[in-house]
């Protein structure tokens, strides 16, 4: 069974660094482009969930994974792009972007 995240702090992550970070219960509904190389990643915000909403990569791997609801995080390796619940204690204060 895969585990419940215990924060709705979620980060966008790109080569290791955290380009985005939001609270889930408190983020509104909005779309997020994230670029690599000439390459756009669409990420969506909608009713206090995550998800890829479109990739420009081959595989649409990280489209097909719908919605971040575990610990599982959602990967799009060609890009070099994870949408990832934080870690515990290891959200900011407040949202970077």
């Amino acid at each position: 069974m895969l585990q419940q995240p215990d924060t709705q702090i979620v980060e966008i992550v790109q080569d290791g660094e955290v380009l985005y970070q939001f609270d889930l219960e408190q983020a509104s509904d909005q779309t997020i482009e994230v670029q690599y190389e000439g390459r756009v990643n669409t990420i969506e915000i909608k009713d206090h969930r995550i998800h890829m909403l479109a990739a420009e990569c081959p595989d649409q791997t990280c489209v097909h994974m719908g919605w971040l609801d575990s610990s599982v995080p959602i990967v799009c390796l060609p890009h070099h792009l994870v949408i990832q619940f934080a870690e515990n204690g290891n959200a900011l204060d407040g949202m970077v972007g």
